[in-house]
């Protein structure tokens, strides 16, 4: 007999398994649309462990005040963010189709829309730790018992306005706050090394008094793990978690030419027999 433990880890890789078949649907329905195909292939196992297991929503009321916040700092790995959406039941089947179509509600980057889940708007990179760190003060002041969970790229951690917010989250005490970064090490031009290395990210988030831990970002049990063990810690928390940019399909982990790239048919059908395996 399965424990409790090991019923929810298989949970989330169901979850995870269906967030990946939802961005293949989702990128290959956009048609001559270019998707952010990479970067959401990188954040799904992040992403599945905070929508399966580790946030507070209600299934059935998107908008529950005592909700935790989930705030896609690099907003154009929204493919990621959508499918999890649908397989919480915010989103359907069919509205994921209309990925990036005239009149669609679910554009390139998340647009505010509190029916389907969409807390925040993000688009321009470095804005969402800060903005995580507003939302996180304000429950804090309100004496609201939820948390909130900010998605940052490696890449975006060039941005400036990122070490200001890892400055500002420990001198306002936030225990409230979780920050994951996507350590896939590529941004959109190239590598992190060839733009600009961020070096050891976990000293740095360490030394602006975070708690800070490394992980392998695609393993939910070290995911799940963290999440359960870090909840009395009072600290603003930070996982640098170590992915694959397009994990999940041969042609493209680690392949940066899928940034951002339109999903041809053949390429699709590869990647379907390829899920198909897992």
């Amino acid at each position: 007999m399965q424990s409790e433990d090991q019923k929810k880890l298989e949970n989330i890789k169901k979850f995870s398994l269906e967030i990946r078949k939802n961005i293949l649907e989702m990128a290959v329905s956009a048609g001559a649309s270019s998707a952010h195909f990479g970067g959401a292939l990188s954040i799904t196992e992040i992403t599945a462990t905070l929508f399966a297991h580790q946030m507070k929503i209600d299934k059935k009321n998107p908008k529950w005040e005592e909700r935790d916040r989930f705030i896609l700092s690099k907003g154009h790995a929204c493919l990621a963010y959508y499918a999890a959406l649908c397989e919480v039941g915010y989103i359907s089947k069919e509205e994921l189709s209309t990925f990036e179509k005239n009149d669609t509600n679910l554009l390139g980057h998340p647009v505010i829309n509190r029916n389907l889940g969409i807390d925040f708007s993000n688009g321009s990179l470095g804005m969402g730790l800060s903005l995580g760190i507003g939302v996180a003060l304000a429950a804090k002041r309100k004496k609201k018992n939820f948390s909130v969970y900010v998605i940052l790229g490696d890449g975006e951690c060039n941005e400036g306005s990122v070490w200001e917010g890892a400055m500002a989250a420990p001198n306002f005490m936030l225990d409230n706050l979780y920050v994951v970064i996507d350590r896939n090490n590529f941004q959109q031009t190239g590598s992190n090394k060839e733009i600009m290395s961020v070096g050891n990210l976990k000293d740095k988030w360490l030394s602006f008094g975070w708690h800070a831990v490394e992980l392998d970002g695609h393993n939910i049990k070290e995911l799940y793990d963290f999440f359960n063990n870090s909840k009395n810690i009072d600290k603003p928390k930070a996982i640098i978690a170590n992915t694959i940019k397009g994990k999940g399909f041969t042609f493209s982990e680690n392949n940066n030419d899928w940034h951002h790239s339109v999903l041809s048919k053949s390429f699709y059908e590869k990647a379907k027999k390829e899920l198909l395996n897992k």
